[in-house]
Formats: structure tokens, C-alpha cells, sequence
């Protein structure tokens, strides 16, 4: 029986949550994350009619967005300082990370200029996607290669935390706060933090506007003290499955074969980032005395939400962390293709 687009829905939040309960059993980092994604992942190898519509994840990146809000507070400012030389350091991060991902994408796998160009820059996917197609590289390739580094990214960085720092991380992440802890005027606040946010960010064209505009209201009502409204865990266990979701069903419709091929190819450009990225981590941890697992997770080349969520979920320097990715993503999609155009006319 042929499913429908709401049955495919239905399906693939089951999935998802199906691997974070698995995940969640065996006492796994960031459960209901990981679990979701992988599982996702799973079925879209087997070619199961998952379906994430496209109503589906701006709620939950609202959500995410509002929560991550709720991380700012007048001590944040006082770190500001620091944070110049690690977003200077995120420049060079992006030309060297970049670079070395190019490098592999030409010689490795044989990408053409425009292809292994566009699937290099650490960039936002539907941006690089968009502007690799627009200047003659593989849509397809591209698309696959930044799902499968995100998905990559994300699968790897909890363990590789826990290897490098020591620190365990817990299934849920952040300490876990009961249902019973909501309130109404909390939920109030909360709501409003979101409809506020989404149409100041549509109005503004804010860049990613269902995660920076609830997080800039949610912001600005924590840091003034008009409202302290902090969501269950039940919220965060909710959004990391829709996000784990996401990420497992990008590769829906693609031909087993082709997923194999390119999550291979994706395996040694991934490890070629990470790498970069603790090199550079360590280099200014050991120069500005930042927390170490802070700005791991500022210069991992994940997406956006994905890392903001992981951050949020781990309680590590939200502030700090969202900003860093949110300048890559704007530093990248402005700067490749004045980039390109300089490589091409070599």
C-alpha cells in the first residue's frame, strides 16, 4: 500500500524515534540524536518512504532556536574580547579546511573544478548546493557529499569529545528537567519568543530566520531578566529527533550504491576536517585560555542547527558556538564564489 506524504511523516518521526529509544537503552551520547539519525539513515538505504515535509522542521528549528535564547545572559559579555581572536582564527580555519577538503575532492575522488569546490567550502548545504549548480558543478554530488559530511560530523563529534577531553557524556545530554517543571507563563514566554522571532526574522531577512530570530527574542528576554522560562527535556528530546530525522532523510531516493560511494568519499574529507578543526581548537585554547570543548565544537564543520542543537544539548558555551557557525556559514557563502571566480581565471 502506497503511503501518504502525512503516512511517510508519521513513518519516519516512528523511525526516529524508535533508534533514539535504542540509542537511549544502551546508555549512548546524545541519544535521541544520533539515534534518530542513524536509524533514518538506515531506512533510506533500504529505500523505506520516509518523508520529512517541508513543514516539518521550522517549527522544530524554532523551537531549538528559542531554546538555545534562554543560554544568554549578561556574563556572556564579559568573554567578548576572547572571542575576536578565535573568529579570526575561523577565517584562516576556512581557507585551510577548505583547501585540504579541495584537494582531496580533485585528487581522491576526481570531482571536477566547480564540483570538489563547492562540496569543500564548510558552507551551508542548500547555499553551496545552489551556487555550485549555478556555476556548471554536480547538484546531486554536492548535495550528497554535505549531507553526508553533516551526518558525519554529527555521528563522530560526541564520541570524539569524550576520546579527546575524557569528559563522558550523558544520552540526554544536559541535566534533565521534568515535565512537572513547566509553567504556564514560562510556555507563554516561550510562545511568544517564536511568533515574535519568525516575523522579525522574515520581515529583517535574517539569514537562517526560524533559528536567529527566536533566538534573538529569546535572547533579549533572558539577558533583561524578563523571563528565566527554561523548556523539559522532553522539548529538547522532541527537537533532537525531528533534527536526526533531517539529516538521515537527505539521503531518501538516492540509489544504495551511490549513498555507499559517497559516505566512503565523505569518511576521508571528514577525518581531514575534524582534524583541522582540533588543531585549530587547540591552537587558540592553548593562546586565549578558552575552554577547549567549546571551540571544538565552534569550528566542527557541521551545519548550523545541527551543532547549535549539539552545543545546547551539552550545555558548552552556546553563545560562543552559534556565533562561530553562524559567521562560517555567512563568511563562506560570501567569500566562495569571489574565491572561485580568482581560481578559475588562474
Amino acid at each position: 500500500m502506497k503511503l501518504s506524504v502525512f503516512g511517510k511523516f508519521i513513518l519516519t518521526l516512528a523511525i526516529g524515534a524508535i533508534g533514539g529509544r535504542i540509542m537511549w537503552h544502551f546508555h549512548m551520547p546524545l541519544a535521541w540524536l544520533l539515534g534518530a539519525m542513524i536509524a533514518c539513515g538506515i531506512a533510506a538505504l533500504l529505500r523505506l518512504p520516509l518523508a520529512l515535509p517541508a513543514f516539518a522542521r521550522p517549527p522544530m528549528t524554532a523551537t531549538i532556536g528559542a531554546m538555545l535564547g534562554t543560554s544568554f545572559s549578561p556574563s556572556v559579555v564579559e568573554h567578548v574580547g576572547l572571542w575576536i581572536i578565535s573568529l579570526c582564527g575561523l577565517t584562516v580555519f576556512i581557507a585551510a579546511a577548505g583547501s585540504i577538503a579541495y584537494l582531496y575532492f580533485r585528487r581522491v575522488a576526481g570531482f571536477d573544478h566547480p564540483t570538489a569546490y563547492f562540496a569543500a567550502m564548510p558552507g551551508g548545504l542548500i547555499e553551496m548546493v545552489t551556487l555550485g549548480a549555478e556555476r556548471g558543478g554536480d547538484e546531486k554530488m554536492i548535495a550528497l557529499i554535505h549531507a553526508a559530511r553533516i551526518f558525519l560530523v554529527v555521528l563522530c563529534l560526541p564520541f570524539l569529545i569524550q576520546f579527546v577531553t575524557g569528559q563522558t557524556i550523558g544520552r540526554s545530554g544536559s541535566s534533565y528537567i521534568p515535565v512537572s517543571n513547566a509553567e504556564l507563563e514560562g510556555l507563554l514566554w516561550f510562545l511568544a519568543a517564536i511568533v515574535t522571532g519568525v516575523t522579525l526574522g522574515t520581515l529583517l531577512r535574517f539569514p537562517a530566520r526560524y533559528l536567529m530570530g527566536p533566538m534573538a527574542v529569546s535572547a533579549f528576554l533572558h539577558y533583561f531578566g524578563l523571563t528565566d522560562f527554561q523548556l523539559p527535556s522532553l522539548a529538547l528530546s522532541a527537537a533532537q529527533v525531528v533534527i536526526g530525522a533531517t539529516v538521515g532523510c537527505r539521503f531518501v531516493k538516492t540509489p544504495p550504491r551511490m549513498i555507499l560511494r559517497v559516505i566512503g568519499l565523505s569518511i576521508g574529507s571528514t577525518l581531514l576536517l575534524l582534524c583541522t578543526s582540533l588543531t585549530f581548537a587547540f591552537v587558540i585554547s592553548m593562546w586565549t585560555g578558552d575552554r577547549f570543548m567549546g571551540l571544538v565544537l565552534a569550528f566542527s564543520p557541521g551545519g548550523v542547527a545541527e551543532m547549535s542543537l549539539i552545543a545546547l544539548s551539552l550545555g558548552i558555551e552556546v553563545p560562543f558556538v552559534v556565533l562561530h557557525h553562524i559567521v562560517r556559514v555567512l563568511l563562506v557563502v560570501a567569500g566562495s564564489t569571489f574565491v572561485f571566480r580568482f581560481m578559475r581565471g588562474r
